[in-house]
């Protein structure tokens, strides 16, 4: 069955209109004659929206009982049944109550997809899960109802429902997001103007960033090489020298003038081109450029403009920024430079800017080496020196008559110039030719191609002997300075490469990224199999349109062991880069194991941290369980034995004794589940406001009377707690305190707010706790120093802890002055208008639980 498509409305904010529009679109369906289900729409009370669900069938919601309260969720099963070509889920990120099918809702639209079912859905920028930290510090509540990123990225369709701040702010103050009473709350905190328009950047941003995406995959696809400038990309041309920080920030500034401008700063490391970088300061600029928000890339280029200007069009740059040259004067005798080069092969679509710097003209060092060979000018130069000089020289010799011997040593000189500039093959040409004018102008008989003299013939042999011993020396010292001059290039490459993967600061993705980006290619995946007849599966890959099937099918192939290969697309590569691309395969299987051996370590930890647990249950059971079942035991038998008859005032201690017993029992049990549940996270929070003073009071029940003092003032802000975790948090703190607190001392309770916190604190005057120790007595199975047995397993404060922060609190120990320990547990204020969430999870009204 094919799979359904996934269609989602992306909002910066409640109420900017996602619900109305996809429900206007379910209409619009309808019309058409699709078969359209309402599977989950929350109108909150909206009229208008409200008045749309009116003709559009709604599948019955199923009823979920927790914690005594009903909800409802979507029913995923009648919504299978039912079968609709499209259905219409509201709040993508949100969480279902505990006993539903799935945890998350994305989950569950997860499945109608896989069945076929075209989705509608909402969602509001704030519930992605790689923005939680810049929603956060935009306004100061952090979300904890999330959508990872990529089951919004593998939408279908991605429409955003944009809004300006104004107009959702007057929506809001003429009721139509919020309840009246709710609206001067909400405009004063989340819906101040700076918040939403910093949300509404987010949004904007990030679905530019997928239409980019999307823009790419069809430049790739259809071979697009023309520049699109639909959005501002500046790459930096680095040479490795000191100029390149001035480069970068000015390419930042340029950046910062247009919405969404990203800076790429690229190194090329080639035998020819910029002057030899030093290690130390790429790395000073590549710190530089992350910092400033930009990416740093190291690309291998034979030629500095032409692989300067392939990455620009690459990635779809619209300005290129390079240093003014650092060249002399005298230096240009050698070429127009790369700036110059760049500027007239960049085309109308590609803007060229030449910075200037402190280090302009003053000279760029040694020579660096050339390219393969000489380079195609000093060729051309070659061969024009090796046939123009000795036709030239000839016409010269025949107006001045200097003797043989001369004549051959100024022949044998140009020949020495052609094989200096050319190298081997103009020298022999020009040594052929200079012979043959010597024998034919020079050399009796004069004016024909015979030697009558044997000395004549040992010296045009001499002189075309060494011509071809100078050229041979200068094209070897070519090759070699090439060959040294790509090895540096390959070891700076290979040493950055390898610095990084020991440091552990590459992931597999991006070192194939990395791979893909070096040698220019369009795509890389690592490819693995079991076994020889097995198929293969892709452990990883960057590009678009990586090979997936079989190694064979891409352009280049390289094998890492038996059942391991390297995979890319986009070009053959010559041999010579095979080298570098075999220590890449090498190093990506490393990444590969060590990712592995991670993931292993982690499952060992867990099963060691299970086992420790499981030991120190089986350690607490043998005496801290058994002890008040042996009480109730023995007082059980004493009461039914007919041997001694037994006062009121006996059978009433025995009967204490037997409640006693079976007190303690339950307090153990119950804080040993409790402690399961925190060690596999499935405590889930019911958060509502309520007030410190109505749950407080209860969790004394039990304590000695007299022992607790209380003082929790009733003008104390509400808090956003479950109250059954914070009661069960509270009895254990105080039942710690009263265990430690001498005799006649009592332990105080007390309560009050801080900025946006609300602290309860518990306070002994017992023997108190050193400050190495104050971490780790919350840990399960600590007992402080010389705690007897019966004293309990240790689990109270790490049941309390736990419980504190599944509500978003703090519990931390405090000296108390004067001695003894003080308790702090921090809880977060209600928010004016907090809403309860009905997945149990903490949430203001503003954020959660309000119309997509």
């Amino acid at each position: 069955m094919a799979r359904g498509k996934l269609r989602i409305y992306l909002g910066a904010a409640p109420g900017v209109g996602k619900t109305y529009a996809m429900l206007a679109e379910a209409h619009r369906r309808l019309e058409r004659g699709t078969d359209c289900v309402v599977a989950y729409v929350e109108h909150h009370g909206r009229p208008r929206t409200e008045t749309l669900l009116h003709g559009l069938e709604q599948v019955p919601r199923r009823r979920l009982e927790h914690r005594g309260v009903s909800f409802e969720e979507m029913d995923v099963d009648a919504v299978l049944r039912r079968a609709p070509a499209v259905a219409l889920v509201d709040e993508l990120a949100h969480t279902n109550v505990p006993g539903s099918r799935n945890t998350k809702r994305w989950q569950d639209v997860e499945e109608l997809l896989a069945a076929g079912t075209d989705v509608v859905s909402t969602v509001n920028i704030q519930h992605l899960e790689s923005l939680g930290d810049v929603v956060e510090s935009i306004t100061g509540v952090r979300q904890r109802e999330t959508v990872p990123d990529e089951v919004v990225r593998r939408a279908d369709q991605i429409e955003l429902v944009d809004m300006s701040p104004q107009a959702l702010r007057r929506r809001m103050a003429h009721g139509n997001v919020y309840q009246p009473d709710k609206v001067d709350a909400a405009l004063s905190n989340y819906f101040r103007p700076g918040n939403l328009t910093a949300l509404r950047e987010l949004a904007l941003l990030w679905v530019a960033d997928r239409v980019d995406e999307h823009l790419n995959a069809y430049r790739s696809e259809h071979r697009v090489s023309r520049i699109w400038g639909s959005r501002e990309r500046i790459v930096v041309g680095l040479t490795g020298g000191p100029e390149g920080r001035t480069l970068i920030r000015r390419a930042a500034r340029l950046a910062e003038k247009g919405a969404g401008g990203e800076v790429l700063a690229v190194y090329i490391a080639r035998s020819d081109g910029l002057t030899a970088a030093s290690p130390k300061e790429l790395a000073l600029q590549r710190t530089l450029v992350e910092d400033l928000g930009g990416t740093f890339h190291h690309v291998v280029g034979d030629d500095i403009p032409a692989a300067l200007l392939a990455f620009a069009r690459g990635v779809n740059a619209t300005q290129i920024v390079l240093g003014s040259s650092r060249r002399k004067a005298w230096q240009y005798v050698f070429g127009p430079g790369v700036g110059a080069t760049v500027a007239r092969e960049s085309g109308p679509d590609l803007d060229v800017h030449i910075v200037t710097h402190e280090e302009v003209a003053k000279g760029r060092g040694l020579p660096v080496a050339r390219g393969s060979r000489l380079g195609r000018g000093r060729v051309v130069a070659g061969w024009a020196t090796a046939l123009a000089g000795p036709a030239l020289l000839a016409l010269l010799l025949n107006a001045v008559d200097l003797g043989l011997a001369n004549d051959m040593l100024l022949f044998l000189a140009v020949t020495v110039a052609a094989a200096l500039v050319g190298g081997l093959l103009p020298a022999l040409a020009s040594a052929a030719l200079g012979s043959l004018l010597l024998n034919f102008f020079y050399t009796p008989p004069l004016h024909r191609l015979t030697v009558s003299d044997p000395r004549n013939i040992v010296a045009i042999a001499i002189f075309f002997g060494v011509g071809m011993a100078v050229a041979s020396v200068v094209d070897l010292a070519a090759r070699r300075t090439h060959q040294a001059s790509r090895l540096r290039a390959e070891s700076e490459i290979l040493s950055f490469l390898a610095g990084n993967v020991l440091r552990g600061e590459t992931s597999l993705e991006a070192l194939l990224e990395r791979v893909r980006e070096t040698f220019a290619m369009e795509s890389a995946a690592l490819l693995e199999r079991a076994g020889d007849l097995e198929p293969w599966t892709c452990a990883g890959r960057a590009g678009l349109g990586p090979p997936l099937e079989r190694p064979e099918d891409a352009d280049v192939d390289m094998p890492v062991g038996d059942h391991m290969a390297l995979a890319l697309t986009g070009r053959v590569l010559p041999a010579e880069d095979r080298r570098v691309l075999a220590a890449f395969a090498a190093q990506a299987a490393v990444v590969l194991d060590r990712r592995r051996l991670k993931a292993e370590a982690d499952r060992a930890g867990a099963l060691a941290e299970g086992n420790r647990i499981r030991t120190a249950l089986l350690a607490a059971v043998s005496h801290d369980l058994r002890t008040p079942l042996a009480g109730i035991k023995a007082a059980v038998s004493s009461l039914r034995s007919d041997d001694v008859a037994w006062s009121e005032e006996d059978r009433a201690e025995l009967l204490e004794g037997i409640e006693e017993g079976a007190d303690r029992l339950d307090h153990l049990v119950g804080n040993l589940l409790d402690m399961s549940r925190l060690q596999t996270g499935t405590v889930t929070p019911l958060i509502r406001e309520i007030d410190v003073d109505e749950v407080v009071p209860m969790a004394l029940v039990g304590v000695p009377e007299d022992s607790v003092g209380l003082d929790v003032p009733e003008t104390l802000p509400m808090v956003a707690v479950d109250p059954g975790l914070l009661e069960r948090s509270v009895a254990n703190l105080v039942e710690n305190a009263v265990k430690y607190s001498p005799p006649g001392r009592r332990v105080t309770v007390s309560a009050s707010a801080l900025v946006d916190r609300v602290e309860v604190r518990v306070v002994d005057r017992g023997p108190g706790v050193p400050d190495e120790a104050k971490d780790r007595i919350f840990e399960p199975f600590q007992r402080y120093g010389d705690a007897p047995r019966g004293a309990g397993v240790g689990l109270g404060l790490a049941v309390a802890r736990g419980f504190a922060e599944a509500m978003d609190g703090t519990l931390t120990a405090e000296d108390t002055p004067g001695g003894g320990l003080t308790m702090v547990l921090s809880l977060r204020a209600a928010r004016p208008g907090l809403e309860p969430s009905r997945a149990g999870e903490a949430e203001t009204a503003e954020q959660e639980r309000q119309p997509q």
